[in-house]
């Protein structure tokens, strides 16, 4: 995170919303605005991520404004947290850095039958088994392989692939964002070294800020929603936290190597050549695009078995199958990821390239992209908090696109970075504080536990006031956690 304060100016719009307005640098074709109260607000005024957002308002062909959701915090050329469409009509531009590194990061949410109370005496072997038996940790490789045509129909095709390998069910697929697969995703795009990294990878958790956690619904806010989903207070639920592993980051990084040059070959002119991008429709482009679909496939497999080897170690401990147990997906969203999506803009409906980088697709009640069984309450928008608190169930509303391309935050937002945390953590044990919390969590160091403790984040619950507040997206349930295995 940059030591700098923003020294903007930054216009305050109504409780949850802030401006950054065109005229602050010359170059910005929209205001930037940032999705905000006042308390997030003066966090956010010591961080150099709203200069961010004020950058990305420079990209050819954006429209509306560059936005930010109330997670927001410093990225690799767009904030954390920002969000922008650009329309390929009008020179709009694909931007590596409006993705990130972790293509198709994102989370998913799986229900069960069992609630605390059963689960309280099991929980220590419940959390030393997921530990054991789920990979996690800096360049893990995983119990499953997937090499040369089998690699390629994973990338090609994405979740829906695994179905055939009787390691996701229809239902799986169902409640998959995009049905757990991009159209146009062209493995040929994805480099060798990109496909070694992830031959062995798929199927593994990862390290930094990505977990699978065993939690307890907290509180319901919302009872035909949650009925819905089939969340009841005190039950017990599993979300995951990953995304395309060493296969993505490595897609993202050739892309930005060889989109080096192209603001310079078409003539873009851009305050920071971490926005390095091409026009949509150029071939550098749609080679990127291509190979995203690709990684992001990768990332919706991989949640795919990570939630397959949860049910495996729940069926193993509760000595009943995962069906009986009825570990059900609630839905698998991603928070990293660029997508053709028709919005309106200014009373006209138009396709536009929507890039959202830590930031949720939030589709309200009657989107046709919602699945049926939720096309009623909106769809479900899943936000990981941190470790020690909670996290949270919401459901898309209509005010999303209206004001954000159908998006809201992604989860809480650091408020350190991972040098500052472990630095504050000296000399303290970050997994006895946990416990005393009542959460058991495991990791495969010190180190891990300490750049990912509570006081490195925001407090979700502020976060999602502003969401809910804006109208963006509508409470529905808390999630407290209880078990936790990290890298």
């Amino acid at each position: 995170m940059a030591k700098e304060t923003f020294h903007g100016a930054l216009e305050q719009i109504d409780a949850c919303c802030y401006r950054i307005p065109k005229s602050y640098k010359p170059g910005m074709r929209v205001d930037g605005l940032i999705f905000a109260n006042e308390k997030l607000m003066h966090q956010l005024k010591l961080d150099q991520a709203p200069e961010q957002v004020a950058n990305v308002a420079f990209l050819p062909g954006i429209q509306h404004a560059s936005l930010a959701m109330p997670d927001i915090h410093w990225g690799y050329g767009f904030c954390i947290g920002g969000v922008c469409a650009t329309d390929p009509d009008e020179g709009g531009v694909i931007s590596p850095g409006g993705v990130g590194y972790d293509i198709n990061c994102g989370v998913r949410l799986c229900r069960t039958n069992l609630f605390y109370r059963e689960v309280k005496p099991h929980l220590q072997k419940l959390v030393d088994e997921l530990f054991k038996h789920v990979p996690t940790g800096v360049g893990r490789t995983g119990h499953y392989s997937f090499k040369g045509k089998e690699l390629t129909r994973l990338l090609g095709e994405g979740a829906g692939y695994l179905t055939s390998r009787e390691l996701a069910t229809p239902g799986d697929i169902d409640f998959t964002e995009g049905r757990g697969h991009l159209d146009g995703a062209d493995p040929d795009e994805v480099s060798d070294h990109a496909k070694k990294r992830g031959e062995q990878q798929c199927g593994t958790l990862g390290s930094g800020n990505h977990f699978l956690e065993v939690q307890v619904v907290d509180a319901i806010f919302d009872d035909e929603a949650a009925s819905v989903m089939g969340l009841e207070k005190d039950m017990i639920c599993v979300m995951i936290h990953s995304g395309s592993r060493g296969l993505g980051y490595q897609v993202c990084d050739d892309s930005l190597m060889h989109l080096r040059k192209a603001p310079e070959k078409y003539g873009i002119e851009l305050p920071d050549r971490q926005l390095a991008c091409a026009p949509v429709n150029s071939p550098e482009g749609q080679k990127y695009i291509a190979a995203m679909r690709a990684a992001a496939n990768f990332a919706w497999c991989n949640r795919q078995l990570l939630m397959w080897q949860a049910r495996e170690v729940f069926a193993d401990v509760f000595g009943r199958t995962w069906q009986s147990l009825q570990m059900n997906l609630i839905y698998d969203v991603c928070h990293n990821i660029a997508k053709l999506e028709e919005h309106t803009v200014n009373g006209v409906k138009k396709k536009v390239w929507v890039h959202r980088k830590g930031a949720t697709r939030a589709f309200p009640p009657g989107h046709p992209e919602v699945p049926a069984i939720y096309r009623k309450i909106g769809q479900p928008v899943i936000i990981p908090g941190d470790m020690g608190r909670a996290s949270w169930v919401l459901v898309g509303q209509q005010g999303s696109m209206e004001k954000s391309f159908g998006t809201t935050c992604h989860g809480a937002g650091r408020a350190m970075s991972r040098t500052q945390a472990i630095k504050e953590a000296a000399g303290r044990r970050i997994d006895k504080e946990l416990l005393a919390r009542g959460v058991i969590a495991r990791a495969q160091s010190h180190k891990g536990l300490a750049e990912e403790q509570p006081k490195a984040y925001k407090n979700v619950d502020d976060v999602v006031d502003v969401v809910h507040q804006a109208g963006l997206s509508k409470k529905v349930a808390r999630m407290r956690p209880i078990g936790v295995i990290k890298g």
